[in-house]
């Protein structure tokens, strides 16, 4: 089977990740795709403005420090790509023809979205033959959208959860194939919790592609009237976040 990934360059939490899967799935995996960490056409600049004018200079400083202290590191999902010898490749739009033109040439069996922040059109979800895996932070169908650790923090959840499902045209409403609940610790950072909850999602990910070698993986439609929906924070919500006792870092 043939894979390819969807991600975006996150050198804090994805490289790790990375590091879990390659290490099983590297001869499979044709490429690792990365694009931008912004949404709808942000630039870097209205990227870090809004991240700022949500969670404030200490919770902005902090995340400035981390991916300083990664990038000294040499931690970046390039890296671990050229540790296992697999493409990879930037991208700003998996949507775009020349792009879906390449995945044709290549034609991967499977797509697997890791923390892509782009919506997926339908020419891309048709294109692999065996349908595009995404995976979410969160016991779907709720806490769909954005951001799902915070929020579940925000809201004094003491239970997480992460979902693979193949993805269709509605957000984070595709065929449920492996879903896998934790608690979350009640000193847990943030920061914390994300390294965690990656550390499982690649786990059940690599059971998810066991699966998918020997045969077809079992879906489960998910009702989305029965979940909920989250969109980027903004400052009240973080007043709320730490309301609950919760910090980033």
């Amino acid at each position: 089977m043939r894979i390819a990934f969807l991600t975006t360059n996150d050198p804090l939490y994805l490289p790790a990740f990375f590091k879990r899967v390659l290490a099983q799935c590297a001869a499979q995996t044709q490429s690792v795709y990365v694009v931008p960490p912004l949404y709808k056409q942000q630039t870097s600049s209205q990227a870090a403005w809004r991240y700022y004018r949500s969670f404030g200079t200490k919770v902005f400083m902090g995340l400035g420090f981390h991916i300083l202290r990664a990038k000294i590191k040499g931690e970046s999902i390039a890296s671990v790509c050229r540790r296992h010898k697999v493409k990879y490749e930037s991208i700003p739009d998996v949507n775009a023809p020349v792009f879906l033109d390449q995945l044709r040439r290549e034609a991967p069996d499977v797509l697997v979205s890791v923390s892509c922040p782009q919506i997926f059109k339908t020419p891309l979800i048709g294109l692999p033959s065996r349908g595009i895996l995404n995976i979410h932070g969160a016991i779907l169908p709720h806490y769909r959208g954005v951001m799902p650790s915070f929020w579940m923090m925000a809201n004094g959840e003491k239970q997480a959860g992460v979902s693979i499902y193949f993805v269709n045209e509605q957000i984070d409403a595709g065929g449920l194939c492996a879903q896998r609940a934790f608690n979350i610790l009640p000193d847990e950072t943030l920061n914390d919790f994300l390294r965690r909850s990656k550390s499982i999602a690649a786990d059940l990910l690599l059971g998810v592609l066991s699966q998918m070698n020997r045969g077809n993986v079992p879906q489960q439609p998910l009702n989305l009237s029965e979940g909920s929906y989250y969109s980027w924070p903004d400052a009240k919500a973080y007043k709320k976040f730490c309301a609950a006792g919760r910090q980033f870092w």
